[in-house]
């Protein structure tokens, strides 16, 4: 590391506030190409975390720079409606063809975060009702609307006191269901119950404007619902007139094997918020509805300065147009079923492996303490920082960060998993001959 990298780290804390500089590993790097970060030290490190789901393309698709390149020889800023461009226009038609039902109108932001308070917005705005259902364990962003409905961590919500026109009910949890009853029956049954409480006993379903979730639990630890949850929660809000939302920042893009989850689990919402994956790393995301709903909700009740930014927006279609033309999609559930195969052998060789939740190439792989099976955050930490050193590096969720993220990009070949996989396999190995060392001492 040169001496003014090390100026910049050491400095690093009076500079960026902790909130954002103090996450997990702090990798300082300096060029990324498709699946690899090149760090600061010389060292080529596998990237099993995709920027967090953005790149799903790879880092520095060719045909993404290029798209890059020629958008700024043309525009560099909207603002859209006080100006108009095409690559919004046409990815806003690219759009309509992949995502699910009738959802087909845009407004266009900036990030995940508001994406949702745009949703949350709309449904209000068009229903005209005050409340809103969430689920215990999903993530929608820390902006103050976007905390109210999210409760993955109750850290995110310390000292902010968020909105109290949100009510929480339980997210799909098969690991309750009592041996010999089927799982999908049981997580449905008591969906319906809680469903049955909430209305009897805090709010009326009149009262309710929109129903939010993850279709796939993300920060709040790879849950994956059963099919048929899913579908009773759009039964429900279909009885109600309650409008359904879900957040697909996470899950979208192909992510999950289909364009969206939304058509992996086959349940249309009445509005969906997407970023992250859009635009292979450019600040871009949108609220999507039907036009009937999206045109209740008129001029002044939404704005925005910089969504909808024409660079972004040309790297977005250019991100369309890889992932069609490299056949992503049937990439991302042949990789993630080999995938999980492998971890699947890896666990019976590692006591630490709890579970292995996975849907395409998002997959969790949770880590307990062998002798109580118990999340274990702090063996996770050290599980990473082990991969790392051996030149993979993966990310963490979970209530007690205790699933390790394996999100690479959808680019990703059999090799390259394989190769990620043994040096987990490495460092599970390692990580356990330590904690025998330390009992036998």
């Amino acid at each position: 590391m040169g001496k003014n990298w090390e100026h910049l780290i050491k400095n690093m804390p009076n500079r960026l506030a902790p909130s954002m500089a103090k996450d997990h590993p702090n990798l300082p790097v300096v060029k990324e190409e498709g699946c690899y970060y090149y760090g600061v030290d010389g060292k080529k490190y596998l990237d099993f975390t995709s920027g967090i789901a953005v790149t799903n393309v790879g880092h520095r698709h060719p045909k993404i720079v290029q798209a890059i390149k020629d958008a700024a020889d043309g525009l560099m800023h909207g603002p859209s409606g006080v100006i108009m461009y095409e690559s919004i226009l046409r990815l806003a038609d690219e759009l309509a063809e992949i995502l699910p039902g009738e959802l087909d109108c845009f407004f266009f932001a900036n990030s995940g975060a508001e994406a949702i308070e745009g949703s949350i917005k709309l449904a209000k705005y068009v229903t005209k009702r005050p409340y809103v259902i969430s689920f215990t364990g999903c993530f929608h962003g820390r902006s103050l609307g976007a905390l109210s409905v999210t409760t993955s961590k109750s850290k995110y919500r310390k000292f902010m006191q968020p909105s109290g026109l949100t009510y929480q009910i339980p997210y799909a949890n098969v690991k309750e269901c009592p041996q010999g009853k089927d799982p999908e029956a049981f997580v449905i049954e008591k969906l319906e119950k809680d469903f049955a409480s909430l209305f009897s006993h805090q709010v009326t379903p009149e009262e309710v404007a929109c129903v939010i979730l993850e279709p796939v639990l993300g920060e709040g630890g790879y849950i994956v619902p059963p099919k048929g949850w899913l579908k009773r929660v759009r039964e429900i809000c279909d009885r109600h007139n309650i409008l359904l939302i879900f957040d697909e920042v996470q899950t979208g893009f192909g992510r999950t094997g289909e364009w969206f989850a939304a058509q992996t689990f086959d349940v249309t919402p009445d509005i969906m918020a997407i970023a992250k994956g859009i635009a292979s790393g450019l600040p871009l995301s949108a609220t999507v509805a039907s036009s009937d709903l999206m045109k209740q909700w008129p001029l002044g009740s939404h704005g925005t300065t910089f969504g909808g930014n024409p660079i972004a927006c040309s790297v977005g279609l250019a991100t369309l147009e890889v992932m069609k033309e490299e056949n992503l999609l049937q990439n991302t559930r042949n990789m993630g079923k080999y995938a999980v195969e492998q971890l699947e052998r890896i666990k019976e060789r590692h006591s630490v492996i709890g579970s292995i939740r996975a849907v395409g190439l998002m997959i969790g792989i949770e880590i307990v303490d062998p002798k109580t099976g118990d999340p274990d955050g702090k063996a996770l930490l050290k599980i990473l920082d082990l991969a790392l050193e051996k030149g993979v590096l993966f990310y963490l969720c979970g209530n007690h960060s205790e699933v390790i993220r394996m999100i690479p990009p959808l680019i990703v070949t059999k090799e390259q998993i394989d190769e990620g996989l043994k040096i987990l396999d490495e460092a599970l190995s390692e990580y356990e001959a330590t904690i025998m060392n330390l009992v036998e001492n």
